[in-house]
C-alpha cells in the first residue's frame, strides 16, 4: 500500500495496457492534523481516463473501495482532492488485472481452459490481498482515532481532579475560618 500527502490535489497515473482490464484498488486517511466532526467533508477521489472522461467519481469520503472496467487502454489518472487546507496523509492501493480469454492463449492443443482458471484465481488472490490491505489502512485511521480520543480523555480526567481538589481545599479553608475563633467573636 502506497502512501501520499494530500494538501490540495494529489494526483497519480497508472497505465492500463489492454481494453476491458479490471481497475480496482481502496483508499483511506489514515492520518490527519484536525480531528474530524460530522461536518467535516473529507476527500474526493476521481478518476480520469486517457480521454479525459471521468470514470469514477467519489465525493467527501473517509476512504472507500473502486473497481471499474478500462473503457480503453492508456493512462489513467487517480485525483484526490482535500478542500481543507490541513495536509490529510492517504493510504492507497491500485491494481490493474487482466484476464486473459481463451483464444489470447497459444494454441496448443494440449492448452485448455485451465490456464484461463489459473488467471481468474490470480486476479481473486489479488483482490484478497487488496482487501486486506485496505483493512490494514483502516484499522491504523481507527487506532489513530482511538489514541486520540484516549489522550483527550485523560486530559480532561486530570484536569477534573485538580479542580475537585482545589475547590475541595478552598472548601476546607472556608469552613475553617468561618468557624475561628477571631472571626467568630468579631462576628457578633
Amino acid at each position: 500500500m502506497e502512501r501520499t500527502q494530500v494538501n490540495e490535489v494529489e494526483c497519480l497515473y497508472e497505465y492500463v495496457l489492454y481494453e476491458g482490464d479490471t481497475v480496482s484498488g481502496n483508499f483511506v486517511v489514515v492520518d490527519h492534523d484536525i480531528f474530524w466532526s460530522s461536518d467535516h467533508p473529507g476527500i474526493d477521489f476521481k478518476v480520469t481516463s486517457p480521454g479525459g472522461n471521468v470514470v469514477q467519481d467519489i465525493k467527501g469520503t473517509s476512504g472507500d473501495k473502486f473497481q471499474f472496467k478500462a473503457p480503453v487502454h492508456g493512462m489513467y489518472k487517480f485525483c484526490f482532492h482535500n478542500p481543507y487546507s490541513t495536509p490529510e496523509t492517504v493510504s492507497f492501493y491500485i491494481h490493474v488485472g487482466h484476464i486473459p480469454s481463451e483464444h489470447d492463449l497459444a494454441k496448443d492443443e494440449h492448452l485448455d481452459p485451465i490456464n484461463v482458471k489459473i488467471a481468474e484465481l490470480r486476479e481473486a488472490l489479488d483482490s484478497v490481498t487488496a482487501e486486506q490491505k485496505y483493512l490494514r489502512a483502516r484499522d491504523a485511521r481507527h487506532r489513530h482515532t482511538n489514541e486520540s480520543t484516549h489522550k483527550r480523555v485523560i486530559f480532561y480526567t486530570v484536569g477534573e481532579y485538580l479542580l475537585l481538589a482545589a475547590v475541595s481545599a478552598l472548601q476546607v479553608i472556608y469552613i475553617r475560618r468561618l468557624f475561628s475563633k477571631s472571626v467568630a467573636y468579631n462576628r457578633v
